[in-house]
């Protein structure tokens, strides 16, 4: 019998010879390691698929290849690579070194199995030990290396700003504005003509405030608060970027191949030019300023009783901070208090409403991650000075609560329109990693029941506040956010499980987030009654394109500012080398442990490193268990190390246990021995 190929809808094909056998064909994405292995992730398949370096067929990181299942026993599966569909990566960063009349790119990207092959005349005048970007001619396969071309040197990689280039490089952000772009920005007229103001609420008189970071120069929403009763009228205001930035213009095309603003260490990669964030659209001060406002009646226990979408013209009558306005509200500066003598009642109500909109939220089940955030302190050459846990305190709070109003509000008036429109998703968890961590929070102690397939966002709310206030918190809160999908945007309106929200939406931030823009788009073309049959049609055309492509750039913009972070504490580290620090253990590895220090910076305690015994990973206690002594390393374990060695360029930090936590070995080592001579 002739050979022969049967394609199934599932990916699955037969080969039919003298004797029938099925072969299991699936397509999916390949991350590879660097010893040389990968593996490739499929959508519906609970686990990734094992592809061992014999069996790469030249695919590279991140491509998207056709593998075939060649073992499906066992915990998980093996396969080969059949074929790449589409390369992942196209260009990379790295350290050019030079050798006998040729180079080579060493990758920054640890992902990365191979060094990248520079042939004679393709280094573009690289030095050795310079930092560059090559375009891959060649992915190497059949043991070839893979070959490039620099295109761009970078320079020194220890240089000031070099390094936060390398990021930027790297994860193929786009950086400066190009002419046309910013041709389209100088066009945009800085003073608002009375025309402009025509079918707009005015606003102006109404006491308002912005309340931002010390360094924001972006402020895209303003909030005001008056009492009707007992009710509270709460004003959100957002600038109206929509009015400048209109669809299908330069600026619009711009903001959408961006999606989002990238904020890295001393550096801001904005969304739009600076004349229209930091400009135009910013609500400073002073300033007659469009907006998108939505005034909220609430009472006094958080209730939304009703609220009102349309555009204003605003006039912002102070800028405040949350250093500002928490010194009002927390310690009663009396200075700061005699200063914005006619805003403290305003602040206070404020103050009030914040929590009774956070118990309100507390009480359906929002769940209150709250985790320490990192805030890298920089010199005018963008070195590292110092690194702090980012303090969150009541103005933030209170702003967020606002916010997470205004963005309920907005996605329920839609919702109940019917119409085309983006939200903001969070997905219920799978019932897996749910139920890992669940197993994980038994081995603390912790009395847990439930099925991981059927959670709710109360029970993950009630785990977490089962913590509250142990050595433990801090580290349940981080596994319980790991335990959770990644929230994205959507046409449908499925819910959002972290905030307990039956609906939700993004329109507070037009300046630095395109779903927001669009949104507001969509918006004023509802409140002047021009969504009839062809524009719905046209935004059920596009606005899944416009959904998938802003939740792609802002995985990209948080992967940046991971990798910018990691890279600013490695550089910390280097200057406190040999220093002792209090930490606690973050993660559990058959390699390691991670351990946190309290300032945020994250690194690893090699299992190799450990001394006193023969450790090993056991995944029933989620700890790293001596073979001989007992001694255990369990998730949440305090422990004091000593930073040992840092690789910048690898963002990896080294520490080892110090002599306090070395000597528990062996002190559990004498008693073993003790109780060996009394046998």
């Amino acid at each position: 019998m002739n050979k022969k190929v049967i394609k199934t809808t599932k990916k699955k094909n037969i080969k039919e010879t003298g004797k029938r056998k099925a072969v299991k064909v699936y397509e999916g994405i390949l991350t590879t390691n660097r010893k040389g292995f990968g593996f490739v992730s499929c959508e519906g398949m609970e686990e990734d698929i094992f592809i061992p370096r014999s069996k790469m067929n030249g695919a590279f990181h991140l491509d998207q290849v056709k593998v075939e299942l060649i073992n499906g026993h066992g915990r998980r599966s093996e396969g080969r690579i059949l074929k790449v569909l589409k390369r992942g990566i196209k260009q990379l960063i790295g350290t050019y070194q030079e050798c006998r009349g040729f180079g080579f790119v060493v990758p920054d990207n640890i992902k990365i199995a191979d060094d990248i092959h520079i042939a004679p005349g393709m280094e573009n005048k690289a030095a050795d030990g310079e930092k560059v970007v090559v375009k891959i001619l060649s992915y190497g396969g059949d043991r070839k290396s893979p070959e490039g071309r620099i295109t761009e040197v970078l320079g020194d990689p220890f240089a000031p700003g070099v390094d936060i280039l390398s990021v930027v490089r790297a994860h193929e952000l786009p950086f400066d504005f190009d002419d046309e772009v910013k041709a389209a920005s100088e066009a945009v007229s800085l003073k608002i003509k009375k025309s402009e103001l025509k079918g707009r609420r005015d606003l102006r008189d109404i006491m308002m405030v912005t309340i931002d970071g010390e360094d924001s120069k972006d402020l895209d929403d303003a909030v005001s608060l008056t009492m009707k009763g007992k009710d509270y009228i709460l004003g959100v205001h957002i600038a109206d970027v929509s009015h400048y930035v209109k669809e299908d213009s330069v600026l619009d095309k711009e903001a959408l191949k961006r999606g989002t603003s990238v904020y890295l260490p001393g550096k801001v990669i904005p969304m739009l030019p600076e004349r229209l964030s930091n400009g135009i659209c910013s609500l400073n001060a002073g300033e007659d300023r469009l907006a998108m406002s939505c005034i909220m009646r609430i009472t006094a226990n958080g209730v939304i009783k009703s609220y009102d979408i349309c555009e204003s013209v605003i006039n912002v009558n102070r800028r405040m901070t949350y250093t500002k306005v928490a010194a009002i509200l927390e310690a009663g500066d009396k200075a700061l208090l005699k200063e914005y003598k006619a805003f403290n009642t305003m602040f206070k109500r404020m103050e009030r409403l914040a929590l009774a909109l956070k118990k309100m939220r507390n009480k359906r089940g929002a769940i209150d991650f709250d985790l320490p955030e990192s805030s890298i302190e920089l010199d005018d050459e963008g070195r590292v000075t110092d690194i702090k846990a980012y303090e969150r305190n009541s103005a933030t709070s209170m702003i967020e609560q606002f916010m997470l109003s205004a963005n309920e509000c907005v996605a329920g008036y839609m919702l109940g329109k019917a119409l085309p429109f983006i939200y903001r998703i969070h997905e219920t968890p799978d019932a897996d990693r749910m139920g890992e961590l669940m197993d994980l929070l038994r081995s603390f102690g912790y009395n847990v029941k439930g099925d991981p397939a059927k959670i709710k966002p109360k029970e993950v709310q009630r785990l977490i506040a089962n913590c509250l206030g142990k050595p433990e918190e801090d580290l349940v809160r981080s596994l319980s956010l790991r335990s959770m999908k990644q929230a994205r945007y959507s046409t449908e309106c499925i819910g959002h499980f972290g905030l307990a929200a039956k609906e939700y939406t993004h329109f507070t931030s037009p300046i630095r987030r395109y779903p927001d823009l669009q949104i507001h788009r969509i918006l004023k073309e509802q409140l002047h009654d021009k969504l009839r049959k062809k524009r719905i049609a046209h935004y059920e055309a596009i606005l899944e394109g416009v959904a998938n492509k802003c939740s792609e750039c802002e995985r990209k913009a948080v992967d940046a500012e991971r990798d910018a972070d990691k890279m600013k504490m490695a550089e910390y580290m280097l200057d406190h080398l040999g220093e002792e620090f209090e930490a606690v253990i973050s993660g559990v590895t058959g390699w390691g442990m991670y351990v946190q220090l309290p300032n945020t910076v994250e690194g690893m305690v090699p299992v190799s490193k450990i001394p006193g015994d023969d450790f090993s990973y056991s995944e029933k206690e989620h700890a790293l268990v001596g073979r001989f002594s007992g001694v255990c390393y369990r998730l949440g374990q305090k422990v004091t190390v000593k930073a040992k060695d840092v690789d910048k360029l690898m963002h990896t930090i080294d520490f080892e246990l110090a002599w306090k936590d070395k000597r528990g070995h062996k002190k559990k080592n004498e008693k073993r021995r003790n109780k060996t001579r009394r046998k």
